[in-house]
């Protein structure tokens, strides 16, 4: 495999051309591309490509496609991101009442191991991942000031405050070690059970990690699926051998559970804000046709009505 030398924006141009991309204004996309990256733009390519194996654009596909579709990719993810931080800071709240509510509020109360999961198979996550939150702890401690404030004045930090510190990954983590009786009075508050809690906390955290660091949202796909819902039925979403196609690890998989995570206003913002931008894509692409771009991010034709299902 040759080497990945770097290319001027000329260079990358004549690449971009070589490869049937129709530039109209060759100053305006060098803009762009000194502005936003070659990089980042040329990773949503693989939408207007003629087949996976031939690296030539669909005749006609203009950079301005090309573009909107990595802005259709920004400001999807920050709607993503806005409201996965409010699932977070609810899943924050919940776990850290609860726990203090029941154990107490100082942390030899709340980071005792007997209060966590008593099954034998999870003694070493239990401890793995409270050394996490442990850790997390002396690193942060000095450098938030209201955990600096209950140190300073009164020799502990409430989980309430700890909770703000603490990673979603980590808190998701939390969760799947929580004792029993903890994991069903938390998730009988959104009326699932606890297996789907935690792979949705799970799945939620790997696409929190995305948006924060603006990797490319729309093909992303996670380890964990889903469990089958009564969305995925309602909806009629296209099956393959007794599986769904969309839903279980894509980006539809985060709105199915956004669903259920989030209140009926809030979520039907969300959607609202998603199709807003969907609109605002097929307005400006004529090389790909909208529905095939809705599947290809696991989106179905009809994903607007789950709106309507209670």
């Amino acid at each position: 495999m040759g080497k990945k030398t770097f290319k001027t924006l000329d260079e990358q141009i004549e690449i971009l051309k070589s490869r049937g991309l129709v530039i109209n204004d060759i100053e305006k996309a060098k803009n762009i591309l000194l502005r936003e990256n070659y990089f980042f733009i040329s990773g949503y390519r693989h939408l207007f490509m003629k087949s996976r194996k031939d690296d030539k654009f669909i005749s006609g596909t203009t950079f301005e496609e090309l573009y909107a579709m990595f802005v259709f990719d920004r400001k999807v993810r920050n709607i993503f991101f806005k409201n996965l931080l409010i699932v977070e800071n609810n899943i924050k709240s919940l776990i850290s009442y609860q726990l203090s509510k029941k154990y107490g509020y100082k942390e030899k109360e709340y980071l005792n191991p007997k209060n966590y999961s008593k099954d034998s198979m999870k003694n070493r996550q239990v401890h793995d991942v409270l050394n996490k939150v442990k850790r997390q702890i002396r690193t942060n401690v000095k450098h938030h000031s209201a955990t600096m404030h209950y140190v300073t004045n009164y020799g502990y930090i409430p989980l309430w405050i700890l909770v703000k510190v603490l990673s979603f990954g980590i808190v998701a983590e939390l969760y799947d070690i929580l004792d029993d009786s903890d994991q069903i009075e938390i998730a009988s508050i959104y009326n699932l059970d606890v297996e789907s809690l935690v792979i949705y906390l799970s799945i939620l955290s790997n696409y929190r990690n995305l948006c924060a660091h603006e990797d490319i949202l729309y093909d992303h796909r996670t380890q964990k699926l889903i469990p089958d819902t009564r969305y995925h039925h309602q909806l009629d979403v296209d099956m393959t051998d007794g599986e769904y196609n969309y839903g279980k690890n894509d980006l539809f998989s985060v709105v199915i559970i956004m669903k259920q995570l989030l209140t009926d206003k809030e979520f039907r913002e969300f959607v609202n804000e998603i199709g807003y931008e969907i609109d605002m894509l097929e307005g400006k692409t004529n090389i790909l046709p909208i529905n095939n771009f809705l599947n290809k991010i696991g989106f179905p034709d009809n994903w607007r009505e789950i709106t309507e299902i209670d």
